[in-house]
């Protein structure tokens, strides 16, 4: 794992074929910032997510870690990254333990020492040994949450984490993430949903159109700003 206090993305393009799904992005986030990545579906927060998790490439401009490029850094660079993006990285035929346990030894980690826990953090333990397959989408979400999170990432990227949460698992994972920007990890997360979003990002960064528009402290009256720059 790799120690960094800061990523940047530095004047980024991403072109898939004539549409430009990102276009002359730069933002910086550092230790302890719960950046939120709010615009409407197609602005292109997925695309700057993959980026940040080194998964796509930019056409143009830099994405850099503590100063350095993801291939300065080598593969040990993911093993600081944890990532939960909208496909959930989840083996539907595997019990809840066997998954955890499959992407604990991914990360070199005993499995003894960290599955447990992550399944009761989860609200999992009682359904353990069950087939994820027969999970519920708000189950499965809290299970791919814990699975991003067991090796105890620097950078934790969210694309979109609250879907099909109810409210009593939305308010755990609230709480999760603010823990883990007290303890120094890096938080970027992706999302529509401006009332989960306030009260939780510390900054907020509008993409509309693959352009940022805005990157600033978050401060009260996030809806009335985010609907006098996008619109909607």
């Amino acid at each position: 794992m790799i120690a960094f206090d800061n990523v940047r993305l530095a004047d980024v393009s991403r072109h898939f074929g004539r549409r430009r799904a990102v276009s002359h992005v730069s933002l910086e986030a550092r230790t302890g910032d719960i950046i939120g990545l709010l615009g409407p579906n197609g602005a292109g927060k997925s695309t700057l997510i993959g980026m940040l998790a080194t998964l796509v490439a930019p056409t143009a401009g830099s994405v850099t870690y503590g100063g350095q490029p993801a291939r300065a850094l080598g593969d040990a660079l993911r093993a600081s990254i944890g990532l939960l993006a909208h496909e959930l990285y989840l083996y539907p035929e595997l019990t809840a333990r066997q998954n955890l346990e499959f992407f604990a030894r991914l990360y070199g980690l005993p499995p003894a020492a960290v599955v447990t826990a992550a399944l009761d953090t989860a609200g999992l333990a009682d359904r353990a040994d069950d087939e994820v397959g027969g999970f519920s989408r708000g189950m499965r979400q809290r299970l791919a949450l814990e699975r991003a999170l067991l090796h105890q990432p620097r950078l934790v990227l969210m694309d979109e984490p609250f879907t099909g949460l109810d409210d009593a698992a939305t308010a755990v994972v609230r709480s999760r993430l603010q823990t883990l920007s007290a303890s120094g990890a890096i938080v970027v997360l992706a999302t529509h949903d401006l009332d989960l979003a306030d009260g939780l990002v510390t900054r907020v960064a509008i993409v509309h159109a693959g352009k940022l528009i805005a990157d600033e402290r978050a401060a009260a009256g996030l809806r009335a700003r985010y609907r006098s720059m996008v619109g909607n």
